[in-house]
This record gives C-alpha cells, sequence and structure tokens, in this order.
C-alpha cells in the first residue's frame, strides 16, 4: 500500500466529485425542464427522455414493492466502500484500475443519491437502431459501465509483475 494518498489511487477523487455534480445536474435539468414520459428527439438515433427506473439495470426487480431501493442503495455504498479501500491500497501507477474504480464509485453515489432522494432513479438518455431502444440511462449508469470495462481491460492488458 502506498504510504501517501496521494500515491495511491485516491488521487482520482476529483473527477469522482465532478462526475457526481454533473450526473446529479443533469437530472436535475431533466426533471426541471421535461414532463415525466416526455421525449424529445436529437439525433435519428438518440431522444432526451424523462423516465424513472425503481429497479435496478434494464429495471431488474423494478415492480417489486419498494424494497428494492433499499437494497439497491446498501449494496451501492458498500461497493463503493470496497472500491474506495482497494483505491487507497493502489498505486497511483494503476491508471486504468484507479480511473475504472472511480468512474463505478461515482456512477453509484449519483444513483443512490436519486434513491434515497426521490425513491428511483432518474434516467433520460434513449439510444435506439430503428425500433430497438437500448434502455433508457443516465451519467451514472455511464461512469458505471465505462469504468467495468477500464478494469476488465487492466485485467487482460496490465503489464504487473507478479511476486
Amino acid at each position: 500500500m502506498p504510504s501517501q494518498w496521494r500515491q495511491s489511487g485516491w488521487h482520482w477523487w476529483w473527477l469522482v466529485v465532478i462526475l457526481v455534480i454533473a450526473d446529479q445536474a443533469t437530472k436535475w435539468l431533466v426533471v426541471a425542464n421535461m414532463p415525466l414520459f416526455s421525449r424529445i428527439n436529437l439525433l435519428p438515433f438518440f431522444d432526451l427522455v424523462h423516465v424513472r427506473n425503481y429497479g435496478a439495470a434494464f429495471s431488474f426487480l423494478s415492480d417489486q414493492g419498494g424494497w428494492q431501493r433499499w437494497f439497491f442503495s446498501v449494496i451501492a455504498v458498500v461497493i463503493s466502500l470496497v472500491l474506495i479501500v482497494m483505491l487507497r491500497r493502489q498505486p497511483k501507477s494503476m491508471k486504468a484500475a484507479n480511473l475504472g474504480f472511480g468512474l463505478i464509485i461515482s456512477g453509484a453515489i449519483g444513483n443512490v443519491i436519486d434513491r434515497i432522494n426521490y425513491g428511483y432513479v432518474v434516467d433520460f438518455l434513449d439510444v435506439y437502431v430503428g425500433s430497438y431502444h437500448w434502455p433508457a440511462f443516465n451519467v451514472a449508469d455511464s461512469c458505471i459501465v465505462i469504468g467495468a470495462g477500464l478494469i476488465i481491460f487492466d485485467g487482460f492488458f496490465s503489464n504487473r509483475q507478479q511476486s
């Protein structure tokens, strides 16, 4: 473990803060300016929408009566705490993994804020091809997916020496 936090993965905290603010700001703009279920077409394959997700990814367990709100919040907090500890233990040189952990933490925090404040997550990005629509998502969801991709990339392509 690096002796100073500045030499660890914690040096990414500035990005975590910026992404949580960006996530919450974009969600606030959608809630304040778009009626629920409204749609604004921006490109032939991309719309802004205003929808609520009471479940997890792809609305998993969204119709379960409310217990899932706290269940998913606790899971996100626990995962974030584990990743925070991992960030502190990893050297700064592990850039892809550290960035991935930071992105996942920011996404988890952004969605937990929604779950606590609203009881659901605000989703607003709608990507589609023809009549096939990918489930709506938000900035936090994007951070989680990109972060997971970076961690997978790091696992396959990192040149760490085995001790």
